[in-house]
């Protein structure tokens, strides 16, 4: 997996400040930006999310590169709706070597590697042939989610909150988790004040919402990290 943070609002913190105090002041929009800078921004950023009035967090947006991750992960992140995507095509891109994520718990059985691996290259060859003699765009019919693909993805800070909650749990499936947690360790480094709160739920106020499904390890006290 390889992840990059490509673009992002400049001074997302700032932004973020003015666009919230515009709300409530006589004050011009130039004379908000000046203003809501530094320890300023971050005081009113702390206070909106505490409150959670996070419609001003929507000003702001980050683009991600995300390489060598399986289909079986984008399809479940491109359920993330608030959200703009483009994605390697399997119709218009040929596929006959394509690469592959291996789960952990396949990589770890010497048994079920071998047979994996004996898979994907019976996966291989049917693609192969298939494409030979029909169309790519139903040759990829035979591709399996653990294919290779590459996606560029732009959300804004809200979004990205309810991305990282969800994803950031430990009940998350394991290589979207992966990269929700390398995606918050991104934006950390650009908004710090931003997602000073950000992960999953337990992480964010001590609580789980998943019941008798829960891990437990918010009753623990354990916490994420990045």
């Amino acid at each position: 997996m390889q992840v990059k943070l490509l673009n992002w609002t400049p001074e997302p913190e700032n932004t973020v400040a003015a666009a919230a105090r515009l709300c409530y002041s006589n004050a011009s929009v130039a004379e908000l930006v000046d203003k809501m800078q530094g320890a300023e921004a971050k005081k009113l950023i702390e206070k909106l999310v505490e409150m959670g009035h996070l419609s001003p967090l929507e000003h702001v947006s980050f683009t991600f590169g995300i390489q060598e991750v399986s289909r079986a992960l984008t399809h479940q992140l491109v359920r993330h709706r608030i959200a703009s995507y483009s994605q390697k095509s399997q119709r218009y891109v040929k596929e006959d070597n394509f690469n592959f994520v291996i789960p952990p718990s396949i990589a770890d059985n010497p048994t079920a590697r071998q047979e994996y691996l004996r898979i994907m290259e019976k996966i291989r060859r049917a693609y192969a042939q298939l494409a030979a003699v029909a169309d790519k765009e139903d040759a990829r019919y035979v591709l399996p989610n653990a294919c290779h693909t590459s996606i560029i993805v732009t959300m804004n800070c809200r979004s990205l909150l309810n991305f990282f909650e969800h994803r950031c749990c430990s009940r998350a499936q394991w290589e979207i988790r992966q990269l929700a947690w390398q995606m918050l360790a991104l934006v950390k480094e650009q908004a710090p004040a931003l997602f000073a709160r950000a992960g999953a739920r337990c992480d964010i106020d001590g609580t789980c919402p998943e019941g008798a499904m829960s891990c437990g390890r918010w009753q623990m006290g354990e916490k994420g990290s990045v």
